[in-house]
């Protein structure tokens, strides 16, 4: 058996570079974020950042486009090697996740101050934005 899942739940590190294809097919990139914090034998906690690339095709690449920079995001896909040689002759590999499902879990607190502020002006709640009480 053979298995190529992953789910990274993490911070966009800039607003996704949309791009289309010869073919026409729209692509996304952006690269993704996540931490992890364990304790060293000091006592001292040390955090580490992973950073992984993302290529979002097609429909998911149009919604990518929408995307912030610091918007914290799940996505599921799975991981691709590729291999290319730039103008400078070296050649270099890659390894990205092709994102097949992706979802906001939540907007920078600057985005969601503007979302509730809009929503009450307009007496509406939008359910798009959580908003927390912070």
């Amino acid at each position: 058996m053979q298995k190529n899942r992953v789910e990274i739940a993490g911070m966009l590190a800039a607003k996704p570079e949309t791009r289309f294809l010869p073919s026409g097919t729209r692509v996304a990139n952006a690269r993704i974020a996540e931490n992890y914090s364990y304790r060293d034998r000091d006592g001292k906690q040390i955090t580490n950042t992973n950073w992984h690339n993302l290529a979002f095709y097609d429909e998911l690449g149009s919604i990518a486009a929408t995307y912030e920079k610091g918007d914290n995001l799940f996505v599921e896909g799975t991981i691709q090697q590729r291999k290319f040689t730039p103008k400078d002759g070296c050649e270099r590999t890659v390894h990205e996740v092709i994102v097949r499902s992706c979802h906001l879990i939540a907007a920078p607190r600057g985005r969601q101050a503007e979302a509730a502020a809009s929503a009450t002006a307009e007496g509406v709640a939008d359910e798009s934005w959580p908003v927390s009480a912070a």
